[in-house]
């Protein structure tokens, strides 16, 4: 079986267009067509019908395309594998991280990798749980760290979950709503400044506000950079959803203060580690993987 050509099939099936998919392979668009000849005709099948101009997989090369995409990956991993075990060392390694995390756990797991592993090179992406595996998936990042709460089971992904912790609603100490009882509509009316929720989150707030079946929460400000929610709401009366861990500084220091929210009962985020199943982690992604597990077991996130 030709990987090369296993490859070429891939690339037709992801753009539905022998041009485009020649040139995502380098081949000119000759070249393209006779290499899918050549599977066809090797296989004894028919993986694609093209004669009304469109281009879509038959049943029986929707079955070899998914067979294909699998074998592609695992000749992947095999060679990433001989890198690692021929070169022995930790090398470097691309990660993502969601917001709450970046903000709670990545100081201390890179200082101790920056301390322990000074020689291993880091890539760190911060974004949203849907982000960050379109990213895993295309195999610009080895793995992720983030609230998975929402993320739908998917046989082909390994979660290994690492804590969570609940979230609550803080405002700049001398908020109209700090030191007594508020309701979450007098919060709503202040506006709420939060990492980027997607639609399942939004849904679990518009219950909680009492909205109609299948409103949205409104949300003031969404935006994945802590530092830039934390100003915010230290600057206004905007009202700041996070956690202690992430506010730990604000607290302590009496700029933000927690509100006592009725009917905030608000499930606590679903930290986990996200990983392509089959794949073997490279060393230094083990070393951040580890290092990421010791934080979040020192401050419970």
């Amino acid at each position: 079986m030709d990987l090369r050509r296993l490859s070429h099939v891939v690339a037709l099936a992801d753009t539905l267009h022998f041009a485009r998919a020649a040139e995502q392979v380098h081949l000119s668009q000759p070249a393209f067509s006779r290499s899918i000849q050549a599977v066809e005709d090797g296989l004894g099948i028919r993986l694609f019908d093209r004669e009304t101009g469109d281009v879509r997989p038959t049943p029986a090369g929707a079955f070899v395309i998914k067979r294909a995409r699998q074998l592609l990956f695992e000749a992947r991993c095999l060679q990433r594998d001989v890198e690692l075990y021929r070169d022995s060392r930790l090398g470097d390694t691309a990660f993502g991280v969601g917001p709450l995390l970046t903000a709670t756990l990545m100081p201390q797991a890179l200082r101790e990798l920056r301390q322990q592993h000074p020689q291993v090179a880091l890539r760190m992406e911060v974004g949203n749980w849907a982000q960050l595996l379109e990213r895993l998936r295309s195999e610009n990042i080895e793995f992720f760290a983030a609230d998975v709460r929402d993320m739908p089971a998917d046989a082909a992904l390994d979660i290994q979950p690492i804590g969570g912790q609940p979230p609550h609603l803080y405002a700049r100490a001398g908020h109209p709503l700090a030191g007594r009882k508020a309701t979450l509509r007098e919060v709503w009316e202040y506006g709420v400044a939060v990492p980027k929720l997607l639609s399942p989150s939004k849904m679990d707030l518009a219950r909680l506000l009492g909205l109609p079946a299948g409103q949205e929460a409104t949300i003031a400000v969404e935006c994945d950079n802590y530092g830039v929610l934390k100003t915010v709401a230290l600057t206004t009366d905007t009202i700041l959803g996070a956690t202690d861990a992430a506010v730990r500084e604000e607290l302590e220091a009496g700029t933000l203060v927690r509100l006592a929210v009725k009917g905030w009962l608000s499930q606590p985020s679903t930290t986990g580690i996200v990983r392509l199943r089959g794949r073997t982690a490279s060393p230094a992604a083990q070393a951040a993987i580890a290092a990421i597990v010791r934080a979040a077991e020192a401050i419970n996130v």
